[in-house]
């Protein structure tokens, strides 16, 4: 019995996590939506363990990497225009991460980075070789540019753990959100350490008219482009032919 034992003290809580949607369609009247996340915390035995430091929650919601360009403008001659510039190869399209406390009180800057917890321990890869420090810039300036368009949210204590078991959080799904695979990551942290992990994968796509459009321009640009501008300027024509008759 004693490596039974000794085995079952040493064995690892499991993580058992959900979200409330794993399909979410978008269609011309899309508005955003409020993504649940919960789950439970399966421990040895069955129980939670006495005299053990509290453990703590932080979820990860990654949309589809993608290629950035970002661009720095400057003050020429009371002008602003385009100056350096710096591509990103893969750089999440969208990125949330809610966690029971404060990031910075849950794991340090090493253990940060590993996992990519938190918008200042993204792991961006520049396309083109730059300094430190211009890489550091411009990383700022795409995250603040994605915090400001509402597709890189940071949410501490979002995530709400109830007696040390049950857990459940919030994240807000813009309405210029991308489409495509998303990823749900769960971690669970004690004492700075990430004892377990787990993910839910989530499908955006858009549905009806939208999509068709979307198809359309993908699969076929060329034709696509073309039946636009015939279409705008037909509406042109006919609204100055309706113009016209009112005057």
């Amino acid at each position: 019995m004693a490596p039974l034992l000794m085995a079952q003290s040493g064995a690892k809580p499991v993580l058992v996590p959900d979200v409330s949607q794993r399909n979410i369609e978008i269609v011309y009247s899309f508005t955003g939506a409020e993504l649940l996340l919960f789950g439970a915390i399966l421990y040895p035995g069955g129980r939670l363990p006495k005299g053990e430091a509290p453990t703590d929650i932080v979820v990860v919601v990654k949309g589809p990497t993608q290629s950035i360009l970002v661009r720095e403008k400057e003050k020429v001659a009371g002008i602003w225009v385009n100056a350096a510039r710096l591509r990103y190869r893969s750089a999440p399209s969208f990125y949330a991460v809610a966690s029971s406390r404060p990031i910075e009180r849950i794991v340090d800057e090493r253990t940060r980075a590993i996992y990519e917890l938190g918008l200042g321990s993204l792991q961006l890869s520049p396309a083109s070789s730059a300094t430190s420090d211009v890489e550091r810039r411009f990383q700022a300036g795409l995250v603040d540019l994605k915090r400001r368009a509402g597709l890189y949210v940071e949410a501490p204590g979002a995530v709400e753990i109830t007696d040390g078991v049950l857990y459940r959080g919030r994240v807000s799904i813009p309405a210029r959100v991308p489409v495509g695979r998303f990823t749900a990551e769960t971690f669970l942290i004690r004492d700075g350490r990430v004892l377990a992990a787990a993910v839910r994968d989530i499908d955006i796509r858009k549905s009806g008219f939208e999509r068709f459009v979307a198809r359309a321009a993908d699969r076929s640009s060329v034709l696509y482009g073309l039946v636009a501008v015939a279409l705008s300027v037909a509406l042109g024509w006919i609204a100055g032919q309706v113009a016209r008759r009112r005057a």
